[in-house]
């Protein structure tokens, strides 16, 4: 037993909640689909093999737009876990013969549907969202809508016992339901693993690596980074101009850098989300400006509202050296394809997240960081 995996521990020790079901919304079948088979390996050399854990379901729509839940076969008394990626724009539907991309607001409708039709016979539902629906509206400036901590707390009157999302923006915005399970996870080690393979010759010491946080609001999870590698840790503060709001926010003025000298070393620079991708590059250039040797950008969440095209030139003119981002949520064939893209997979981690969930265990024992994180370190030296 001790050459099993974690996941096929779990299967093999414990005893299960209920049984397990998933549904992966149209929004995520392909994740969902990778998660299913890590679950199906571990459970094939369990006494309860099956063949695989997946509902299926879908939201069908009408001409006129409207829309419905359908779960196709049985889930009552079961575990019943439910995956969305509100994030994903290339779902469309059809209104009135026009095409429309599916937005957050109708990718949480549709959760909400598929959660109606289950209409009370699941055991215990849980849903894993990993882009945090409204996350970025996670606090009141003026006089704003909460759109996160109401949509949380939908979810708990409908009878949600657990919410698992990746990277929230600010998880604090868990307190709107203090009731519910949250988890707010973070794939260190599977970010700093594709890091090392994509990029062998990064020496993760004091005299060749850096890591710099693109803002106060990213410095947690930078500040685990740099302690974990030991090396030392920068910081960019943006500068903005309070008085005026442009796409939702106040344009910075400036980004002002604190910290070491960063010339000849390569920097990593990690960060929640990559949206136009705007501030990511200014940081990158001023990093260039002090010498640094490459820059390395990690984002949970690397969707590049604005193209691609900034990021082509800044690769082009060796300002950025690589772009990881993980497989959370939708990234287009185009990115894909890009030389200087880099995707970092975090099914497996789901997947020992849900078999721990599903089997009461304590996650926290299952999916430490540190020691992968240490091994990894000895294996690159």
């Amino acid at each position: 037993m001790s050459n099993k995996k974690a996941g096929e521990i779990i299967f093999y020790q414990e005893k299960a909640v209920a049984p397990l079901k998933l549904i992966a919304m149209q929004s995520c079948r392909e994740l969902g689909e990778k998660i299913n088979r890590h679950l199906v390996g571990w459970a094939a050399n369990s006494d309860r093999p099956v063949d695989t854990f997946l509902v299926e379901a879908e939201c069908p729509r009408f001409a006129s737009g409207d829309a419905k839940g359908i779960i196709r076969s049985s889930i009552r008394g079961d575990d019943l876990y439910i995956m969305v990626d509100v994030g994903n724009y290339s779902c469309t539907y059809k209104m009135f013969g026009r095409e429309n991309a599916m937005s957050p607001d109708d990718h949480f409708q549709d959760l909400k549907r598929i959660i109606q039709a289950a209409g009370g016979k699941a055991h215990r539902i849980n849903v894993i969202m990993p882009m945090l629906y409204g996350g970025r509206q996670h606090r009141r400036s003026y006089r704003e809508s909460l759109d996160c901590a109401v949509a949380l707390q939908e979810l708990w009157n409908m009878g949600v016992s657990n919410f698992v999302t990746f990277d929230a923006h600010d998880s604090r915005v868990q307190n709107a339901v203090p009731l519910m399970g949250f988890d707010n996870v973070i794939p260190y080690y599977q970010v700093l693993k594709a890091l090392f393979n994509n990029k062998p010759d990064i020496k993760p010491d004091c005299d060749h690596l850096m890591v710099v946080s693109p803002d106060e609001g990213a410095m947690s999870r930078n500040m685990f980074y740099a302690s974990v590698l030991g090396v030392d840790l920068g910081m960019f503060y943006k500068r903005r101009d309070y008085s005026v709001i442009i796409n939702g926010r106040n344009p910075i003025v400036a980004h002002e850098y604190l910290g070491n000298p960063v010339e000849g070393k390569d920097v990593f620079i990690a960060d929640d989300i990559i949206s136009s991708g705007e501030s990511m590059l200014d940081i990158a250039y001023e990093l260039k400006k002090r010498k640094a040797r490459n820059i390395y950008a990690y984002a949970t969440y690397a969707i590049f509202t604005a193209g691609l095209e900034s990021f082509d030139k800044a690769y082009e003119e060796g300002v950025i050296s690589g772009v990881f981002g993980t497989n959370l949520t939708y990234r287009s064939e185009a990115l894909k394809n890009r030389e200087w893209f880099y995707e970092v997979d975090v099914s497996k981690y789901i997947a020992y997240f849900i078999a721990a969930l599903n089997h009461d265990v304590s996650v926290s024992t299952i999916i430490d960081p540190r020691q992968k994180i240490e091994n990894l370190l000895k294996r690159f030296g």
